[in-house]
């Protein structure tokens, strides 16, 4: 007797038109993310820096406050690490 596996009440035909629409938004996303890549070395031709323009993008999804703190956090941690380490202490004899 054969094996067989039972597809009652799998809609088959649903399953199918929701893999095909998955694989249409993969396709273009594929096709979008290419047109990204176009861009950003036409930038790079122009003499612009990559790095920055994907840090001005990064830094224009976050709202003002996010944004503020960032700038905040980044110029302390910078001037932490231009600051003079404290001398170390002398251990106990």
């Amino acid at each position: 007797m054969p094996d067989t596996i039972d597809t009652v009440g799998v809609a088959g035909d649903r399953i199918r038109s929701i893999i095909e629409r998955v694989e249409k938004v993969e396709e273009e996303i594929k096709d979008l993310m290419e047109a990204k890549k176009e861009i950003f070395l036409e930038a790079k031709s122009e003499g612009l820096d990559v790095k920055i323009l994907k840090e001005i993008l990064k830094l224009r999804k976050l709202d003002q406050d996010e944004r503020d703190e960032h700038e905040t956090l980044l110029d302390v941690y910078m001037r932490a690490m231009d600051a003079p380490s404290p001398a170390p202490m002398a251990e106990a004899a």
